[in-house]
């Protein structure tokens, strides 16, 4: 299991480090769109007496955001190309089963994601000139959770695309309902607080713009972040099976 976990590990990084132009041209799309977020709350927003804690709230926000739509499109996107490739019948025959490589290949794509998304953290923190409180192990006890339920989303989509082949339609409305799931304050909808994202946006901002630690934050919510990403990630995991049975009973696994 550990050799197939660090073979994929390193193709995830070999496939990310041979195609420098996309990694760095994606980087550049991504801060863009943040540069221009920023101009235009800030010439919306200046006079506004809360401009600070908005504008770091959209800089944790805007980061999740980016991470989320890696997170739920990356299995997918593998899988598509795979089947244009045909491969994934390669995958398939594999000893541990495609279901353990799609668990190591969302863990590789966090562990890289998280390595590389780290400088347009501080080039957004650079521009906006708000600097966010960084507690490591608090981020990662966060992070890993929110991030997590998103994976299972990812899942979902997955054997989507194992079926219908072609979804990046799709991928355009979980953009849509990414945004929706970070904006909602759960201060006043606490029933939001089962929604991906939503929580743990509200924690994270909680301790990097106002410096929280872990032990601070309500123990209820901690067991909430949890739960949600159990039930999302493993709900994921069924629906990715049932989606992949279907398939291989149509005969259409490798089929793009």
């Amino acid at each position: 299991m550990l050799r197939v976990f660090l073979s994929v590990l390193k193709k995830e990084w070999t496939t990310t480090r041979r195609y420098p132009m996309n990694f760095i041209s994606s980087l550049i799309t991504i801060y863009i769109i943040f540069f221009l977020i920023f101009i235009g709350y800030r010439t919306i927003g200046m006079g506004n007496p809360d401009y600070s804690e908005n504008l770091e709230s959209i800089i944790v926000g805007f980061f999740l955001w980016t991470f989320a739509i890696a997170a739920y499109s990356r299995l997918s996107w593998g899988i598509m190309s795979e089947s244009s490739t045909g491969t994934l019948e390669q995958l398939y025959m594999s000893p541990v089963g495609f279901n353990t490589i799609a668990i190591f290949i969302v863990i590789s794509d966090f562990i890289i994601s998280s390595l590389l998304e780290i400088p347009v953290v501080f080039l957004m923190m650079l521009t906006t000139g708000r600097w966010l409180h960084i507690d490591l192990i608090t981020l990662l006890i966060l992070f890993i959770p929110t991030i997590g339920g998103v994976y299972g989303i990812g899942f979902i989509s997955g054997g989507i695309a194992l079926v219908y082949k072609r979804i990046q339609s799709f991928f355009q409305i979980l953009q849509f309902l990414m945004v929706l799931f970070i904006m909602i304050p759960v201060e006043k909808y606490p029933a939001a607080k089962i929604l991906p994202l939503t929580l743990g946006n509200h924690l994270i901002k909680l301790n990097m713009t106002r410096g929280v630690p872990f032990y601070k934050l309500p123990l209820q919510d901690l067991l909430i972040l949890y739960l949600n990403f159990l039930l999302y990630f493993l709900a994921g995991l069924f629906i990715f099976s049932r989606f992949e049975f279907y398939a291989r009973k149509k005969g259409i696994l490798g089929h793009y």
